[in-house]
């Protein structure tokens, strides 16, 4: 029996704030692992054509696939669901498999709000989703595969979590090939992805990385991540990376050793990352410097010691200041990712926080919303005090309230935010500063700039005009 796999990155829903589209890993770990075992495997990435449901359906029934596998994030869950149906609509003998972080907590529960689908994929799904492919081609039962949930004499059944891989260079590496690489192209260059690492040391109780890829910080090489750097600098001309690492640096000694190799094998390339405050030096960040990293994200979170504490993360706002001060010192860029509205946040420790970025100066900020995805601790936290307010799952795009904060109201939230956006960007040193940066962020800020000026100007016209400024 001959296979035909189909994975489909589903579109974001309509109205919700999102980021540019970027290729999706976890889809091109699955396509390489399927190819190198020499299965007939293509993409359908709604987000990076821009597809429409109608657009992905026909694309769906043009490669009538065996099998139609299906990435799902909380807030592109309902598209999931949606592509299942319309897969199933034009090709009704498919089978139709969800895999992803929000439907490994939410498995029994997809199973049953979507009749269409066949299978929930947990946690890692590269040997899972590999085995049942290899029993479907077999003429097998593949009820029985672990890391899966599915139906079996007309009832759901939960088999055991599989195992996480443990040597992730054997691994191949993403089937980038299968994208279409300029549709990824913003302000004339393409950022690739990659990740080195899966597991966290740490929980924080936003994110869901421990219970979905375990506690435990599994590495690829150094060598393995800087021959991936290099196979796509060669196939695909690649000059800017980005690592999707949650915090990059969490083993200093490895890190280090990447930029070394990136040195040694003179790749002339720049590239950037995101992690902890307290994960970094300054010997450290000035290696990352000459390798290529223009800039680091970092996790500010908040600007209170009440609430850092609160979401367990475990290290003291010293370290986010001294972090900053190191980073400039050395010649990068600084980014400042937080989070308002979490439990226990009041209008004074918000304000802590706007105050605080304002003192880091970073390049640019993000002023996230608290948003308690299944899996994470805070959803176990807000469902158990009953302050979920919103379960469509559409609106958990990281600027919407979804649940009721006791002292902190959502409209004041969304108040606060809005004025911390507008203070940072339109600052008139901050403005000036933008303005004669060059290159790939320069154009991006100018950008965030300019619309946030026109949001400001529209604001001062409703006011005016009596009405409410903030929505």
């Amino acid at each position: 029996m001959r296979i035909h796999i189909t994975l489909v990155n589903p579109p974001y829903p309509s109205g919700s704030h999102v980021h540019p589209p970027f290729l999706p890993l976890g889809l091109g770990y699955l396509a390489a692992v399927l190819e190198k075992n020499n299965y007939h495997v293509d993409v359908i990435d709604c987000q990076a054509l821009k597809l429409s449901y109608e657009e992905a359906k026909s694309e769906i029934e043009n490669r009538q696939p065996t099998i139609v596998g299906i990435t799902s994030t909380t807030l592109t869950y309902k598209s999931a669901l949606k592509i299942v149906g319309m897969a199933r609509e034009v090709c009704p003998e498919c089978l139709t498999i969800i895999g992803g972080s929000h439907v490994t907590f939410w498995d029994e529960k997809a199973l049953q709000e979507c009749p269409e689908l066949d299978i929930v994929v947990r946690r890692e799904g590269e040997n899972t989703l590999l085995e049942i492919v290899q029993k479907i081609e077999a003429g097998k039962s593949f009820d029985d595969t672990i890391g899966i949930t599915c139906r079996k004499n007309s009832q759901i059944i939960r088999n055991p979590d599989r195992p996480y891989i443990e040597n992730l260079d054997e691994l191949p590496f993403p089937a980038i090939h299968l994208w279409p690489i300029e549709s990824f192209r913003k302000y004339g260059e393409v950022m690739f992805p990659l990740i080195t690492s899966r597991g966290c040391v740490y929980w924080c109780k936003y994110c869901s990385a421990v219970r979905m890829f375990g506690r435990k910080y599994r590495m690829r090489s150094p060598k393995n991540v800087v021959d991936e750097i290099e196979h796509l600098n060669k196939k695909f001309g690649a000059k800017r990376f980005t690592f999707y690492d949650d915090a990059f640096t969490i083993n200093q000694s490895r890190a280090k050793e990447i930029c070394e190799q990136i040195k040694n094998r003179k790749l002339k390339i720049k590239w950037n990352c995101e992690t902890r405050v307290d994960n970094v030096t300054k010997e450290l960040l000035l290696k990352m410097k000459e390798a290529g990293c223009t800039d680091v994200w970092f996790g500010v979170e908040s600007g209170s010691q009440l609430i850092i504490n609160a979401m367990d993360k475990g290290f003291k706002i010293e370290q986010t200041i001294k972090a900053f001060k190191w980073a400039k010192e050395v010649g990068l860029m600084t980014f400042a990712d937080t989070m308002l509205g979490f439990p226990g946040e009041t209008r004074e420790t918000a304000w802590e926080t706007i105050k605080l970025v304002e003192k880091l100066d970073p390049d640019d900020v993000a002023y996230y919303i608290a948003t308690p995805y299944p899996g994470t601790p805070l959803y176990d936290e807000v469902k158990d005090n009953g302050w979920l307010q919103i379960t469509d799952f559409d609106k958990y795009d990281t600027a919407t309230p979804t649940f009721t904060n006791p002292k902190l109201e959502a409209n004041e939230l969304r108040e606060i935010r809005e004025k911390a956006f507008q203070r940072f960007y339109l600052r008139p040193k901050y403005m000036l500063s933008v303005f004669v940066k060059s290159g790939v962020y320069g154009s991006a800020l100018k950008r965030l700039v300019l619309a946030h000026l026109l949001r400001a100007v529209k604001a001062k016209l409703s006011l005016r005009r009596g009405r409410k400024t903030f929505r």
